[in-house]
């Protein structure tokens, strides 16, 4: 029940569970345990139990002591060899207690788990290999965060110094600024300018990193704001000059179609004044009345059928002629002007007819 209050990695007592797929993880923190319960435990896994040996006095050599002859200060030290194995098997789930389940000591079974999950030392030659690759092509893209960036940069240098490969604090804060975007160039300008790279740390230069990123991304965002709202007021501008523009043309369909209606209008008052020559109308006039058999009309003046009042002789310059044109006259849409004008050419015709 004492058990169920901790869980892996929350206890003291307890060494971190086995993980396979993340063994150099689990060897660093396994690793830290150990040498934090006892260094000697830590000596044994590394280099081999304890020897039952003990030095003796009348030969000055070291001897192999029997059991039963052994003090308590030797028994204490051997059972270090046993404390080291049980703290690696507290630590392993079943699979791999039959794995190593053979070996004697607690250096058998550390190095068992050595090769199986991390290889020998070709395995171990190539995987560091593949890892100074990485850390030599190492690039940071525009839009990676500076945390995303460090974590990737991170996972490369840890698993190097697991594998017992490494470089200096020096080389790793260099290799970083170089690997940041051109957009950073100004930033990296004035860090090395303003800073002691040979005692300028990793985790400080990421600390510096993200201040300016975020004074960036504010300048960023201000920008953008700025720009979303000239294109909002370019947006409003030119629909408020489409319907401008469509109220315009409204207006000027409607002038034009007014035009028209006013040109039809002056052109149909005009056609009432237009009347055929004089012997082209008396002779359309007379063959009509042949067709007809008689005719039907005859001049208001003097009665003779032969002729309209505007051809009579007898009709006086001062007649109003107008009322007696086409049979009936309306002018009350004209203006008093070109009423004028319409009477004075149609006496100048009658006159001209009649003379």
């Amino acid at each position: 029940m004492e058990s169920e209050k901790y869980l892996e990695g929350q206890s003291m007592q307890r060494p971190p569970l086995f993980e396979s797929d993340g063994f150099i993880y689990w060897k660093n923190r396994f690793e830290t345990y150990v040498k934090s319960k006892d260094l000697d435990l830590w000596h044994v896994i590394t280099y081999g139990d304890f020897p039952p040996i003990q030095n003796n006095p009348e030969t000055k050599k070291d001897e192999i002591v029997p059991f039963d002859k052994q003090n308590d200060d030797l028994k204490k030290k051997l059972a270090k060899n046993n404390e080291a194995k049980m703290v690696i098997y507290n630590a392993l789930p079943r699979k791999e207690y039959e794995r190593i389940f053979m070996c004697k000591t607690a250096k058998e079974i550390w190095d068992t788990l050595l090769i199986t999950h991390q290889g020998n030392s070709q395995v171990k030659d190539n995987k560091i290999d593949l890892l100074v690759q990485q850390y030599e092509q190492f690039t940071i893209s525009e839009e990676e965060s500076i945390d995303n960036a460090f974590a990737r940069f991170n996972t490369i240098i840890t698993s190097l110094k697991a594998l017992d490969e490494g470089f200096s604090s020096k080389n790793y804060v260099r290799k970083f600024l170089r690997a940041l975007h051109p957009k950073w160039r100004a930033k990296v300008t004035a860090i090395e300018e303003s800073k002691d790279l040979t005692s300028l740390s990793l985790d400080e230069l990421i600390g510096n990193l993200k201040v300016y990123e975020v004074i960036i991304k504010n300048d960023s965002e201000m920008v953008k704001g700025k720009r979303e709202q000239n294109r909002s007021l370019a947006l409003k501008a030119k629909k408020e000059s489409s319907d401008e523009d469509s109220s315009t043309s409204n207006s000027e369909d409607e002038e034009y179609a007014m035009a028209v209606r006013d040109f039809k209008k002056f052109f149909k008052r005009r056609g009432r004044f237009v009347r055929q020559p004089h012997d082209e109308r008396k002779s359309s006039q007379r063959n009509k009345d042949d067709k007809n058999g008689k005719s039907e009309r005859k001049c208001f003046k003097c009665g003779d059928p032969n002729h309209l009042i505007g051809e009579c002789p007898k009709l006086s310059r001062n007649y109003n002629q107008r009322a007696f044109v086409g049979g009936s006259w309306s002018d009350s849409d004209e203006d008093e002007e070109e009423k004028t004008k319409d009477e004075q050419c149609l006496m100048a015709k009658a006159s001209n007819e009649t003379s």
